[in-house]
């Protein structure tokens, strides 16, 4: 058995989290949604449950993965935010997802941003890109918003989308603000 430790990252309003098995509900009610199919979704409950373990077996084989995010203020678990490198894609993506009650507050911001920063000081993962739906107008201003720029076309797992490139880091400098 291998042995991992999923760092807990705290921002200003959220905690970037380990996922537990207290979000399959809202995880489940989140993927039998449209909202979900840009994530791929929708799933059923056992398409959750997998999405779940698969998050924690991410960590355990890359040692980096999707943080959970918890809204401070609240308790609530609002969405999830960090490192995806599976079969099928080109190469490690910063991803971001928020649950519908948490949209429009600069959550999505504070996440991405901590797990951006976060992986190119800690996991080697520098430079990222994100891989965005042509429809997925929010995503693509998130990722204006972070600095990134449009890069090309691209493919994942049989849909067309856009690769969005992230700036570098600077790694000499300490992260303040969040």
């Amino acid at each position: 058995m291998t042995s991992f430790t999923i760092p807990t990252v705290e921002t200003d309003r959220l905690i970037l989290r380990a996922p537990h098995l207290d979000d399959l509900p809202a995880m489940t009610a989140f993927f039998s949604t449209g909202r979900s199919h840009m994530v791929g979704g929708p799933k059923d409950e056992l398409g959750s449950w997998s999405s779940l373990a698969s998050r924690l077996g991410h960590w355990a084989m890359r040692g980096y993965g999707l943080w959970h995010l918890t809204e401070k203020s609240s308790g609530d678990f609002v969405g999830w935010a960090g490192m995806i490198y599976a079969p099928g894609w080109h190469e490690p993506e910063l991803g971001w997802t928020l649950m519908e009650q948490a949209e429009g507050k600069g959550l999505g911001f504070e996440a991405a941003q901590a797990a951006r920063d976060y992986a190119a000081r800690h996991q080697g993962l520098n430079g990222v890109m994100s891989y965005i739906a042509h429809a997925n107008e929010r995503s693509r201003a998130l990722a204006e918003r972070l600095g990134a720029t449009y890069e090309r076309e691209a493919e994942l797992l049989g849909k067309k989308a856009q690769m969005w490139r992230h700036p570098q880091i600077d790694l000499t400098t300490e992260r303040t603000g969040q």
